[in-house]
């Protein structure tokens, strides 16, 4: 097994972090923008929109450091992708919003609406990121025969 290549981590998990910031405001500040806006009494403000994309940039790294991670394991085909995908999304994500549901009567349609945006959102950013992750190369030195005198 090889050692997970950082800097193909950290390349994939910021292109897979920003593919959620946009996918999320598409989802969360378009489409579902009035239901939000009734949920929290007002719009978000700018704190909590660059709050939301931070945590979208740590969420991909997540998913790509995940993906490194297991794609010893699992093997290094789309599958791997969707296993970790569908992990990172159930723990980061349904979880959290299913809390909501539990103790908000009035949040259960946008609670479930934004996880299924949530679902395309990272599924497509551990595809995208995982398409960008590479192992280190792995060099083995041969052993040298001691030269004869």
């Amino acid at each position: 097994m090889g050692k997970i290549n950082f800097a193909r981590v950290l390349l994939g998990g910021i292109v897979a972090g920003i593919v959620i910031d946009v996918l999320s405001y598409i989802v969360d500040g378009v489409i579902l923008k009035s239901q939000w806006a009734a949920a929290n009494q007002g719009s978000f403000t700018t704190n909590q929109i660059g709050g939301f994309c931070v945590l979208g940039l740590i969420a991909g790294l997540m998913l790509v450091w995940f993906y490194a991670a297991c794609k010893p394991r699992l093997g290094t085909r789309y599958r791997t992708a969707l296993n970790v995908g569908l992990a990172i999304w159930i723990i980061g994500y349904v979880l959290p919003n299913a809390s909501y549901l539990y103790i908000s009567a009035h949040l259960h349609n946008l609670m479930i609406f934004t996880s299924l945006g949530n679902l395309v959102e990272v599924m497509l950013a551990t595809f995208i990121g995982a398409s960008l992750y590479q192992d280190s190369a792995v060099i083995e030195a041969t052993p040298q025969k001691a030269a004869s005198v």
